[in-house]
């Protein structure tokens, strides 16, 4: 499957579409090739690359609940198993992005996120069928440009049976310079320690509508209350929602429930369980 990359890395630009990145066969298809390219190629113009970088590049990790720094080259050779994340979060009503938790089957654990762009690469990785491990917020990269020193903190540390990722997330029209060369650092990072590295900006179309559908029936459903035969039967007989819904209330369908926003039966054939 060949790519073709025509997407401007510039902050603020948008990717061209239709997008002539060739045909995906979903055997062979896996997450990032769902992504859309971001070139990293201003950002890295701005690095200090000189010999020796990769002495004077620290990272931080913390391992066994305990913060450890070292230089980058060191970074490959640290266990994945024990560490944590470098900060936790909390969430609120009033905030304008959305943290939170999501089960992952590959691992059998709830993971943070604190976006729904981070919420949907969980869901992508983990679809994908070949997840081992993740990890939100690493580690703690201290890099040098041309000008100063600088820290960026990646989003995920994935560990697939076809290799580690160092991923970073940021929806493409929010991407500014600053953030290219931080994105560039930790691919070098990453590089020095046999890792691969993403930027996830933007997907494909059809991406998330199909990985929506698909994701939800991820688990079989369960009729608890054991009301699926008699609802099936009373809709092959064209019986409707709001025929039903009186039902509700005499106790025959009690995992029945009526409509959310205004409390009343509908006319249509859709059955809510609790």
């Amino acid at each position: 499957m060949s790519k073709t990359e025509g997407v401007s890395g510039s902050a603020g630009n948008k990717a061209p579409f239709p997008y002539e990145l060739g045909s995906l066969w979903s055997h062979r298809c896996t997450w990032t090739d769902l992504l859309v390219p971001v070139s990293l190629d201003a950002g890295r113009d701005a690095l200090d690359l000189s010999d020796g970088w990769v002495n004077r590049w620290t990272a931080t990790w913390r391992y066994a609940g305990d913060e450890v720094t070292g230089p980058v080259r060191h970074l490959g050779q640290v266990p994945v198993a024990g560490r944590g994340p470098m900060r936790g979060f909390t969430w609120r009503r009033d905030q304008r992005h959305r943290p939170g938790l999501g089960p992952l089957l590959a691992t059998g654990r709830l993971h943070a996120f604190e976006s729904l762009e981070e919420d949907q690469l969980l869901v992508a990785m983990d679809f994908a069928g070949d997840l081992v491990e993740v990890l939100s917020q690493p580690l703690c990269i201290r890099f040098r440009t041309a000008e100063k020193w600088r820290k960026h903190t990646p989003d995920f540390f994935a560990v697939t049976k076809t290799g580690t990722w160092l991923i970073d997330v940021r929806p493409r029209p929010l991407i500014k310079p600053e953030d290219l060369q931080a994105f560039a650092a930790a691919e070098e990072v990453a590089v020095a320690c046999g890792w691969h590295y993403t930027v996830v900006a933007e997907w494909r179309p059809q991406v998330r509508s199909t990985l929506g559908a698909m994701y939800g029936r991820r688990r079989p459903t369960r009729d608890v209350l054991g009301v699926q035969a008699g609802l099936l039967a009373h809709a092959a007989e064209g019986v409707t929602f709001g025929e039903l819904a009186p039902l509700r209330r005499t106790g025959r369908w009690p995992g029945l429930i009526c409509c959310t926003c205004c409390g009343t039966a509908g006319s249509g054939s859709t059955f809510l369980f609790r």
